[in-house]
């Protein structure tokens, strides 16, 4: 079971289900206006923000705009540079991740029209700002926020599966999953855990494996599942286990076939599947919400489990500033 909050970690989990009922009532007009005058919109992010980058262009998909998620180093280091019509959403919590700032910095220097998903009083006079500063290294509510957010701007560009409406739906999925959660008994693996999912759930378990790695210290994978199935699964052993995501989203069935194949390796496996209780289900990209929140309650269990604390996450020679400060540009745009 969950422990009763004694973690910064888990008082921000639970705090998830009221900042969607709150980011269901922003106002996107002006940014939605922004993203439909362009021809392309690419999505930055970095580590967790890259998973909502990933998610909120399959989002904007939808809305019928050509949407592309792009690492915010690639763009600023790797790329081939802006197409004329190019529109940017760069996505960063702190408004200090290195390479989202370069982005930033080099959209408003080349005038290219932009959007930005921050936390509140980052500093960034145009941004959507979604939470408070997270309480946890191991970040959750900011993420979930970023979602929401993504969805609306969707919505008013033209997806229904992004409504108001529909966010307060997540909302209350979100907290039914605690009920689940707390049931939940899926074992710590004595090596490694692997989580795999079709589609949007193949990002969620990128997501979920960041957070059990940062929350618990212990090797986590995320895979999507055909990916998982060519050559990916070929170290894991009984001594792993592997967490299947909505194996019945699959049309194809690979992701229950997997899940099949690795009990017949002896590999301990645990399905995970979105609440029911309403009997409607959320549209499958809304559907990550409750489910990265089921996987964000996982990481706090193992690290209680495992005597690590998940507020905690960088340490040592990892936390020396000046490696986070690599890729920042000389004089930030304001």
């Amino acid at each position: 079971m969950a422990s009763t909050g004694s973690t910064a970690l888990l008082r921000m989990i639970l705090r998830q289900a009221d900042a969607l009922e709150r980011v269901a009532e922003f106002d996107l007009s002006g940014q939605a206006a922004t993203l439909a005058q362009a021809r392309r919109v690419l999505v930055l992010g970095t580590g967790t923000s890259q998973h909502a980058a990933e998610l909120g262009s399959m989002m904007l998909e939808q809305a019928g705009l050509d949407a592309r998620p792009v690492s915010a180093v690639q763009w600023s280091r790797w790329g081939t540079g802006p197409r004329p019509g190019d529109a940017l959403v760069v996505i960063t919590h702190t408004a200090e991740t290195a390479y989202a700032v370069r982005a930033r910095a080099a959209a408003r220097q080349a005038g290219i029209p932009f959007v930005s998903i921050t936390g509140q009083g980052r500093g960034w006079p145009e941004a959507v700002e979604t939470v408070a500063p997270e309480e946890s290294e191991t970040y959750t509510v900011s993420y979930t926020a970023t979602l929401g957010v993504l969805a609306l701007l969707a919505h008013r560009l033209g997806w229904a599966g992004g409504s108001p409406a529909e966010l307060l739906r997540a909302a209350d999925q979100v907290r039914a999953v605690r009920t689940a959660a707390e049931a939940d008994r899926t074992p710590v693996p004595a090596r490694s855990l692997a989580i795999i999912g079709c589609g949007p759930w193949g990002v969620t378990a990128r997501e979920g494996a960041l957070k059990i790695r940062e929350a618990a210290r212990m090797l986590c994978e995320g895979f999507d599942s055909d990916r998982f199935l060519h050559g990916s699964a070929v170290p894991y052993t009984a001594a792993d286990g592997l967490l299947v995501l909505e194996p019945d989203a699959d049309v194809d069935g690979l992701t229950a076939a997997l899940g099949a194949a690795a009990q017949r390796e002896g590999i301990p496996t645990t399905t995970f599947q979105a609440p029911r209780q309403d009997g409607v289900p959320l549209h499958p990209l809304l559907a990550q919400i409750p489910m990265t929140v089921r996987l964000q309650l996982l990481a706090e269990r193992y690290a209680q489990l495992r005597g690590q604390d998940p507020d905690l996450a960088i340490t040592g020679a990892w936390a020396q500033t000046s490696l986070w400060q690599i890729g920042l540009p000389s004089e930030p745009a304001a």
